[in-house]
């Protein structure tokens, strides 16, 4: 019996502020554009900082208004001496360092020289189900990526299709669905994708049509993602 909790993840996606579902199915340099491989780098400098993360922030020549390490609560805010309590989450930290630069420079400094730094991102789940030996829920950090998504949930079984691993990620526009070769990316053909908090990864296996159909029964409007994928 395929297990279902993947679907009943795959439907709360759809329904956790997404409007549409993306008419393009993606494989190949398309799936790769929009499902890029992991960044070397420790987090990419359009990194949107979010509730519990933790940030350093330095201000030039001001030891008393600098931390090692200032929390974002979870709400997202983080809260500062002389000027209280900061928005965060969604901005970079360049765009927060502008924002403490600002606020300082109204009352109290006259040209204030703000750096943030976030060094210590809050932790993400994923979840991985389909044909892997132990499907589940899994925390995993900033640079994760496909290949690692696997091993936590200790490798694909004997009947999964490895060219089949269908990863869906919730975007602002829509819900995404790319298809990957797992055998590729070991072989180093294909980019190992990075993957992202609440993405959602499926190993197809030999029950597909009784997972398609499912599916269906979970959002129609999905099975479609599905379907055409499936067709490419």
């Amino acid at each position: 019996m395929v297990n279902s909790n993947w679907l009943i993840a795959v439907g709360a996606l759809a329904l956790s502020g997404c409007t549409s579902v993306s008419p393009s199915v993606l494989s190949g340099d398309a799936a790769n554009t929009r499902f890029p491989a992991a960044s070397t780098a420790t987090l990419p400098a359009d990194y949107k900082i979010g509730p519990e993360d933790v940030l350093r922030v330095t201000v030039f020549q001001e030891k008393d208004l600098s931390f090692e390490e200032v929390p974002v609560d979870t709400s997202g805010e983080i809260v500062l001496p002389l000027i209280g309590a900061v928005q965060a989450a969604g901005k970079s930290s360049t765009e927060l360092s502008h924002d403490v630069a600002a606020r300082l420079k109204e009352r109290y400094l006259v040209d204030p020289q703000v750096s943030i730094a976030v060094v210590k991102a809050a932790v993400m789940k994923i979840t991985v189900e389909g044909a892997v030996a132990g499907p589940g829920i899994f925390e995993i950090d900033r640079q994760a990526n496909l290949l690692q998504a696997m091993a936590l949930a200790k490798g694909p079984t004997a009947t999964a299709k490895l060219d089949e691993v269908i990863v869906f990620r919730s975007k602002p526009d829509g819900l995404y669905a790319a298809r990957f070769n797992i055998s590729d990316i070991r072989n180093g053909n294909s980019p190992n994708p990075e993957i992202l908090g609440n993405d959602i990864v499926v190993v197809g296996d030999s029950f597909a049509k009784q997972l398609v159909r499912d599916f269906i029964k979970v959002s129609p409007m999905l099975a479609t993602v599905w379907i055409r994928l499936r067709g490419n």
